[in-house]
């Protein structure tokens, strides 16, 4: 099959699939845009001076001070995780459809390696037109927003451009990677001229292994600061060692996470099944059971963006506790200092970043909700049609989405909290010793009686273990609850469309 054939039958299809690609170019664009920031800030120069000389030419702190850029980097990379679920979840979208047309693809005389290379060059194609447009919006947008203030300095690194190779790795790669994820998922997939079969059925339900995966997620946290202390002075091991304790920590504790709900959807369609006594809860709980890694490739982007705002949680508390040992220390000294609202400030900038998260994974759990209402919409119809009110299909569709999603954001913001509180376990402020001169001001200022009246008031090391930000993470739960309800409630608008007795004579 030529190439320019194989391009044509990979972007042909109906109106679902042009959706499909039009979603995932989407999703790759905020993906290269996210990516592109992440290296613009790698690539800001090293001012002249010693390793914390600052870049005046920014007004923002987190681009100014060179401690700071680091963070700011593996922030806009966090981003990409839920962006990178959504276009997995657009890719699904319309499965159903496209499976009948490869099918006629294998009808017609395809071998199953060109109708694979088919739905791998869909998504890589997709996922390349994306990226080459998410460039065009950061050159363009570099452009419009170099814009210095009046005293100079820039909000954003637009005088900085990442090098060539690393924009192309951005471009380049993530359609590779989109391209490789999906033949990685069609291993199992057969495409036959009959239709589409997976092979390896699950015939039990998931076991909870993944509790081993969080555990050893937070004992990498919890051993960075061991580490320090352990090769203090030892900048070569430290270079190294301490950024893989965090990446590998967060993403085997984030592996769990969603591998975890996984055995919490089989749970609970268990303890449904056993407890329920309604249709609705019943259908669910055999949904549930059926496919438990559905509630896992649903929530993934959604858990993600909560463990990362679990820890920016506890992360926050331990600045306001550290900032009010600092002021009561200073007061206790004598010297009333200010609060010093950097740090916290600058935590307002990552829950801004973990909202914009939350919408971006709630995009992809809209997508996945509304795909599996539409795959399986001639079984709702057979259910319809044998007198199974809508009311009834409605709430089995509420009771799937919502009993797996209430524990699972639970053990997320749990294990985001623990993670945060294993890096920064308790606030400390050092002992200090001070001079007290307990005269009148000129018995003080003569230096031959001063010692007689001075005396050193020793002020002991304090500690103070963070509170738990309940507060903060009863928001967050609330808040990704609440986008659960509005995705399951665009769900019910499809499902009323979906169970029309229409669908039996369905193609």
């Amino acid at each position: 099959m030529r190439p320019g054939t194989l391009v044509r039958l990979a972007l042909a299809g109906t109106r679902t699939d042009t959706a499909r690609v039009v979603l995932t170019a989407l999703s790759a664009l905020l993906a290269t845009l996210a990516g592109l920031a992440a290296l613009a800030v790698l690539a800001i120069d090293k001012p002249p001076g010693d390793a914390w000389a600052k870049s005046e030419q920014y007004g923002n702190a987190l681009l100014r001070e060179p401690g700071l850029r680091g963070g700011t980097t593996f922030a806009l990379l966090m981003l990409t995780i839920p962006v990178l679920a959504l276009a997995g979840q657009c890719a699904r979208l319309g499965a159903p459809a496209r499976d009948r047309r490869l099918a006629g693809l294998r009808l017609a005389g395809a071998t199953p390696g060109q109708v694979t290379r088919l739905a791998v060059l869909e998504t890589g194609v997709a996922a390349l037109l994306g990226t080459l447009a998410g460039l065009g919006v950061y050159l363009g947008g570099r452009e419009l927003l170099h814009r210095p203030d009046g005293q100079g300095q820039l909000a954003l690194p637009t005088d900085v451009l990442p090098s060539a190779g690393a924009m192309a790795a951005v471009v380049l790669g993530l359609p590779v990677v989109a391209a490789l994820a999906t033949a990685l998922m069609l291993r199992t997939v057969t495409t036959s001229p009959l239709g589409v079969s997976r092979k390896a059925p699950r015939e039990r339900g998931p076991r909870p292994w993944a509790g081993l995966l969080i555990a050893v997620g937070l004992a990498a946290f919890i051993a960075v600061r061991p580490v320090l202390f352990q090769f203090e002075g030892n900048d070569e091991v430290l270079a190294w060692l301490v950024p893989l304790l965090f990446v590998a920590g967060g993403l085997t504790a984030m592996i769990g996470v969603v591998i975890g709900t996984g055995w919490i959807s089989y749970t609970c369609g268990r303890l449904l099944r056993r407890h329920g006594r309604h249709p609705a809860a019943l259908l669910a709980a055999g949904r549930l059971m059926a496919d438990p890694w559905a509630g896992s490739r649903t929530f993934a982007a959604l858990l993600a963006a909560l463990i990362f705002g679990g820890g920016a949680a506890a992360l926050r508390a331990f600045f306001a506790a550290q900032d009010q040992l600092d002021r009561e220390q200073s007061r206790l000294g004598g010297v009333d200092q200010a609060a010093d609202s950097f740090y916290l400030s600058t935590m307002d900038l990552v829950d801004a970043a973990v909202a914009v998260a939350v919408l971006i994974a709630a995009g992809g759990l809209m997508v996945a909700l509304v795909e599996g209402i539409v795959a399986r919409r001639r079984a709702y119809a057979a259910l319809v049609a044998t007198g199974v009110p809508r009311a009834t299909l409605s709430r089995s569709v509420a009771w799937q989405a919502l009993a797996p999603a209430v524990p699972a954001i639970l053990l997320a913001l749990t294990v985001g909290t623990l993670l945060g509180r294993g890096l920064f376990p308790k606030a400390t402020t050092g002992g200090s010793s001070t001079e007290v001169c307990n005269a009148t001001a000129a018995l003080c200022a003569d230096p031959a009686t001063r010692a007689q009246y001075t005396r050193v008031v020793e002020t002991p090391p304090v500690e103070q273990v963070p509170d738990v930000p309940l507060e903060h993470l009863a928001w967050l739960g609330a808040g990704a609850l609440a986008a659960v309800l509005v995705t399951v409630g665009v769900g019910l608008l499809f499902l009323r469309v979906s169970t029309a007795l229409d669908e039996l004579r369905a193609a």
